[in-house]
């Protein structure tokens, strides 16, 4: 680093002054003086200072360098491919990201970004691809399709992109049930694109109204609470809500897991699933005594709109949902105040985060650090900002909190779901999760849809068991 010296400017009048007394230091010098009188206007040089004397200097801090064995010149002008998906509002933003990184970033680089339309597709595609010239360099992928492709040694490990001193990241900047979901152990098979996760809404106003007094803490919180609220639907005079009231059942894979992590449950033991656990058979058991308690129900067209409506005193979505809830309340004219809650659990509640990475294929080096830098530029707090003003998820890093205050101010709620993200936790980190998951979905409907008896939850649980066991081989 360079430190410019100023030179103090003396005024006018001491150009004249200053020859006058330099003779004079001249003629006092050969006349034997001892030390000399200081002068006083005058400003000494240090150019004469002898070597003895220290001279104050600037420190300076040694510039970072890559341990990448990768040329940077080469990244000039050289292009990679990008394969999303999105479709829509969240395809068009990206788009424009893509645009914008073209024209700006200081390597040169030129990306190309192509829709799949959704994530099925793009496993497909993405797949099918790999043996080819054809293939991306880079996949917004969901994280279980990245554990295969690294186990079949297609796609690359990232951690030392993230540790690199020039091209690295500030992992301490992103939360843990964000940044973890993409590990194998100690490889990182991805970083997070997008974060989001099942929560439950609660009416506040309404549930005042029941004289309760406080949101529910733990699980028999919550049945009191659905139970009165469908209990105070029987005392009307229509008789079509008298099922209603409580709990809206949603059955999608997150929310289940949800569920079972509430009871201190899950689906893994050691790296094997395990689904018939006494935790496990708790968390059933109660989902299905709200059910015949009809503190649960099922059957709504529009569960947002049960909402809004005081159908239900519960329901459960993810956070891309929040803005249509906003904005239900305010087509039916309800003033209610309502709040984003975890699935209770004694410890304080819980939501399992889930989301897509961005994962890069197996390439050239310079392709490979081509489609990293694109991707920790998204990461970057401008662009991880106006991610989640136009998805409504989780920021990926907390330091972009600071970009958001206007968002906050207007979407209290997305707000309450990001203060729940220390209490998140992962979906298991193997491949086969992409069939287990929906296995699980599918096993809590069925169980709904047969209406089986809480005391037979636990052949349903053995089911799910014998069936992630044929699906992970």
């Amino acid at each position: 680093m360079t430190v410019n010296l100023y030179a103090i400017p003396l005024e006018k009048s001491m150009k004249k002054i200053i020859p006058f007394f330099i003779i004079a230091s001249i003629l006092l010098s050969a006349c034997g003086t001892g030390e000399a009188t200081p002068v006083e206007g005058v400003v000494e040089s240090t150019a004469g200072v002898p070597e003895t004397e220290s001279v104050q200097t600037a420190e300076t801090t040694p510039e970072a360098t890559t341990q990448l064995e990768v040329n940077e010149e080469a990244l000039n002008g050289l292009e990679i491919t990008v394969w999303t998906p999105w479709y829509g509002v969240e395809q068009s933003l990206f788009e424009t990201f893509v645009k914008e990184f073209n024209a700006s970033n200081e390597w040169g680089i030129q990306v190309a970004a192509q829709s799949q339309s959704n994530f099925t597709n793009l496993y497909e595609a993405t797949t099918a691809s790999l043996p080819t010239e054809g293939k991306p360099d880079l996949v917004i992928a969901l994280p279980e399709h990245a554990q295969e492709w690294f186990s079949e040694g297609v796609s690359s490990d990232m951690t030392e992109y993230v540790n690199d001193p020039l091209y690295g990241i500030d992992e301490d900047d992103i939360p843990y049930a964000i940044w973890n979901q993409d590990l194998t152990g100690s490889v990182r098979v991805a970083i997070p694109a997008q974060r989001t996760a099942q929560v439950l809404l609660w009416n506040q106003t309404w549930a005042e109204e029941l004289k309760i007094k406080s949101q529910p803490e733990l699980t028999e919180d919550f049945r009191q609470q659905a139970c009165r609220a469908h209990d105070s639907m029987k005392k009307d005079e229509f008789a079509e809500n008298d099922s209603m009231g409580g709990w809206l059942v949603n059955t999608e894979p997150m929310t289940v897991y949800s569920w079972l992590l509430a009871f201190n449950g899950g689906v893994l033991e050691g790296s094997d699933y395990r689904f018939l656990t006494p935790e496990n058979i708790d968390s059933f058991k109660f989902l299905r005594e709200l059910a015949e308690a009809n503190c649960s129900w099922q059957g709504a067209s529009d569960p947002i709109q049960s909402f809004a409506k005081r159908e239900a005193l519960f329901i459960t979505v993810n956070l891309s949902n929040l803005p249509n809830v906003t904005r239900a309340f305010a087509s039916t004219e309800n003033r209610d105040k309502w709040a984003v809650l975890p699935f209770p659990k004694d410890d304080g509640g819980t939501i399992a985060v889930y989301g897509s990475s961005y994962v890069i294929l197996k390439s050239t080096a310079e392709e490979e650090l081509a489609a990293w830098l694109f991707a920790r530029w998204l990461l970057e707090n401008e662009q991880d900002a106006r991610w989640v003003e136009a998805t409504h998820n989780f920021p990926l890093r907390d330091s972009t909190l600071s970009l958001l205050g206007d968002y906050e101010k207007t979407h209290p709620q997305w707000r309450q779901a990001v203060d729940l993200l220390p209490r998140g936790e992962l979906q298991p980190q193997l491949s086969s999760w992409r069939n287990i998951k929906i296995m699980l979905g599918d096993g809590f409907d069925h169980m709904y849809r047969v209406n089986v008896s809480s005391g037979q939850v636990a052949a349903i649980l053995a089911q799910m068991e014998s069936t992630a066991k044929e699906l992970s081989k």
